[in-house]
Parts: structure tokens; sequence; C-alpha cells
């Protein structure tokens, strides 16, 4: 009886310390937090930094977007059109002249319609240079002849201008607009190139933000990055750790800043058609257009959110593996 009684006790010992909870870990040993927290204040920093810098590059670009817009405008309207420029000369009728150069510009190919300047309209274009009041009429003021090419059929201009050379020597002569439209184009690309290079240099600074944050990262998880090497883990892992951490910080900056600016050009483009009733209005969309972006726009401002998140993503895993190195 004293046997069954002590090999019971020594059956139920082993089952109790079976069932019996294990202790816990001192509290200055255990880490609840992630290896890289996202939501500290570091982290929170990070992530506004990166909102700013997309928004300035989303800005940009959208600037860059528009000022190529309106150039493209500019360039199809002054295409659509050329001019017939009539001298006056000496012991000549300029109407007579301007009469013949309109029926020369009307019989040549490709042609669509000629409208005439008269004295005074032709006077009024040199009022943004030599001021209003002045009285012009003593001055060989040179008479116009806009000409609007048509669309379906093209014109021959190098035709048109040698019969005008013939029949008027010296008096008549046609502007194609070459040298604006030259200067239209330069000045699109030159803002589009401007506008990469911004965008450029804004993500070139996220990605130092990225990898000043990465390292301060690093030195602070310094006995943690050693545990995960003493328990077997490799430096792919710990690099993968890092980068899925920044590339949330980044996609949430990025998302921040994109939407922002997104917002931003929606904003600018509602005030432009409120002010565009008035002629203040009408003269800015002249000068600088709409101030409107299209959906090739707004796909560049989402796009640069997305690529400012991969930064950050690529940064901080190139980062880290130099660190570990």
């Amino acid at each position: 009886m004293s046997d069954v009684r002590a090999s019971s006790r020594s059956d139920a010992g082993p089952a109790r310390a079976a069932s019996a909870p294990e202790p816990a870990l001192p509290a200055n040993l255990r880490r609840n937090a992630p290896l890289v927290p996202t939501d500290s204040a570091a982290s929170r920093a990070l992530a506004a930094v990166i909102a700013i810098l997309t928004f300035l590059a989303a800005l940009c670009a959208g600037a860059a977007e528009i000022a190529v817009s309106s150039a493209g405008q500019w360039q199809s309207s002054v295409a659509q059109e050329v001019t017939v420029q009539v001298r006056p000369s000496a012991g000549r009728d300029i109407e007579a002249d301007v009469r013949q150069a309109e029926s020369l510009a009307r019989a040549a190919p490709g042609i669509a319609g000629a409208r005439i300047f008269t004295k005074a309209e032709s006077e009024r274009l040199l009022e943004p240079w030599l001021g209003s009041g002045l009285d012009l009429s003593d001055l060989p003021v040179p008479r116009l002849i806009a000409l609007t090419l048509a669309s379906d059929r093209a014109a021959d201009l190098a035709a048109l201008r040698t019969a005008l050379t013939a029949a008027l020597p010296g008096v008549a002569s046609l502007d194609d607009h070459a040298l604006w439209l030259q200067r239209l184009s330069t000045m699109a690309n030159t803002f589009a190139g401007i506008g990469i290079g911004i965008v450029l240099l804004v993500l070139f600074a996220t990605g130092l933000a990225v990898v000043f944050a990465t390292r301060g990262a690093m030195a602070g998880n310094r006995e943690v990055v050693e545990v995960l090497h003493f328990v077997g883990a490799d430096d792919d892992y710990i690099a993968k750790a890092f980068q899925s951490r920044f590339f949330r910080l980044g996609l949430r900056g990025g998302a921040l800043g994109a939407g922002a600016a997104l917002l931003t050009c929606a904003l600018a483009g509602l005030l432009a058609r409120m002010w565009r009733s008035g002629p203040a209005g009408e003269e800015i969309e002249a000068l600088f257009g709409t101030f409107q972006i299209g959906w090739q726009g707004y796909a560049v401002i989402v796009f640069i959110g997305v690529v400012a998140s991969l930064v950050t993503a690529a940064v901080s895993r190139f980062t880290v593996r130099r660190f570990l190195r």
C-alpha cells in the first residue's frame, strides 16, 4: 500500500511540474516594441520630413506639367497662323499693296482665311511698347494680314513667300513665327528639365534623411542586432526587417505629401476657374495658362508618392547592409 502511495506521488510530481507556468521574464529583459518602431517620435518626424519633401517634389512636377501644357497650347495656337507684313513705301499705295497681298494669300493652297488689320488696329499693337495716346499717323506703321492655315491641307509657305516677294519686292514679307515656336519649345523643355531636376534633388534629400534615420535606428538597436546574429539571423533577415518598417514610414509620408499636393492642385484649378470670369483672369490665363493639370499631372504626383516610399525602403536596406559589414 505504501508502495502504491509512493508511486502515485512520484507520478503526480512530474505532472504538476509540467502544468506549472513558466516564470515570466523580468521587466528589464522584456521587449514589447518592434525592432524598428513606426510610432515613435523619431519615426513620426521622419514620416513628416518625407511628406514635406514629397509635397514639394509633387508641386514642382505639377508646375512643370502646367508650364509644358501651356507652352503646348501656345505652340498650337501660334502654329495655326502666319502673318503677312506690308510696309509703307514712298510712291506706292499701301491700301492697294495690302489688297494685292491678301489676294495672293487667299489663292495660295492651304490658307483657310485672311484678315486684314486696319491702320488703327496695327497702331494699337504698338501700345504695349510705346504707350497709349501717341499720334502715329505720320509714322510708317506696317500693315498686317493674319492668315489662318487649313487643318486638313498643308500650306506651301515657301511658295507663298516667293510669290509675295516677286509681286511686292521690298514691301511684303511672310512671318511663319518659327522663331517664336522655337523659343516656346525651348522654354517648355527648360521648365520640364528644371522640374525633373528639382524632383531628383528632393528624392536625393529624402534618401539622405532615411540614411541618417536608419543609422540612428541601427545604433539604438545594436544589442538586439547582436542577439539576432547570435541566434542565427543573417544580414539579409535583419535588412528585410528594417526595410519593411521604413517602407511603411515612406508609404505613410509619401501618401500624405502626395495627397496634400493633389488637394493643392485641385484647389488652384478651382480658384483659377473662379478668377477666369473677370478681365484680370483672362489676362492671367492668356499669359500663364489655366493653372490646371490633366490626368497625366495627377498620375505623376501619385507616382512621386510611390517612388518616395520605394526610395525609403531601398535606401534603408542598403544602409543596413553597409552598417552590418
